[in-house]
């Protein structure tokens, strides 16, 4: 079965009630492919996520951009996972780079925080990606599937889970994996999938690419054969956001 194009916006600390509203506004007015080509789900900050959920598209959905790695109770500060499906936010973003090395949140923490998220009913986009030191030590694999083996020891089923990769050197930085350094990652991690999962999974697990994701460059990455998808930062919050979730037309059209 083909697997569907998936394109999240990562929104990260920005925004204001107003600047929220336009952005819901500018994505409710505009025409996309239909969901049975693209699944677009957008992450705002926490304080915002009841208002756009009222104010946004029902074809769209929502993620929280992290959540506590277990029941909630004394964790000041914190979100659980339980307040999310309360909220009724179907989505959570989980081991963001930004999280890993601002908050020193490691391997095992990530894994149990998404082993925690799934057990509540959360469906979770689960990054990985290595730093521009292990790149060029030549360690991008070894990174990638550590991280992505920690999740795999705290989780049963697949289902529910987008793997996002994010190389950290790309994020943010301007600097973007070429399609083809973004295919030979995705098709890694697809590998290790069918050795230590299983080749159902790494048949079926959407695989996203995020790091600078820009309307120039989707479409050439869209077209590679297991890049299944973005996780935009940036280019979410601004109108090019809609250029990426169309770039889901390369795939409908292969």
């Amino acid at each position: 079965m083909a697997r569907k194009f998936f394109v999240g916006g990562n929104w990260k600390c920005n925004g204001t009630i107003d600047d929220v509203k336009k952005i819901v506004t500018m994505l409710n007015e505009t025409e996309v492919p239909s969901e049975d080509i693209v699944e677009v789900v957008v992450s705002p900050p926490f304080v915002f996520l009841p208002l756009v959920k009222a104010l946004l598209r029902s074809d769209f959905a929502i993620a929280a951009q992290n959540c506590w790695v277990r029941r909630g109770g004394a964790f000041t500060g914190e979100i659980s996972a339980e307040m999310l499906v309360n909220l009724g936010i179907p989505w959570v973003i989980l081991g963001h780079s930004e999280r890993r090395s601002l908050l020193g949140e490691s391997n095992d923490f990530v894994a149990d925080k998404v082993g925690y998220a799934l057990s509540q009913g959360l469906m979770v986009i689960a990054c990985v990606g290595e730093t521009l030191e292990q790149r060029e030590a030549g360690s991008t694999m070894d990174v990638v599937a550590a991280q992505t083996k920690a999740i795999t020891e705290k989780i049963t089923h697949w289902t529910n889970i987008v793997l996002a990769y994010e190389p950290v050197w790309a994020i943010g930085t301007g600097k973007v994996a070429t399609p083809a350094q973004a295919q030979e990652v995705h098709v890694g991690l697809r590998k290790w999938l069918s050795e230590y999962v299983s080749s159902e999974v790494a048949s079926s697990t959407r695989i996203i690419y995020g790091g600078s994701v820009n309307a120039a460059n989707c479409k050439e990455l869209a077209a590679q054969p297991d890049v299944d998808g973005f996780l935009v930062g940036g280019a979410s919050l601004k109108p090019e956001f809609v250029e990426i979730i169309k770039s889901a037309t390369v795939k409908s059209s292969d």
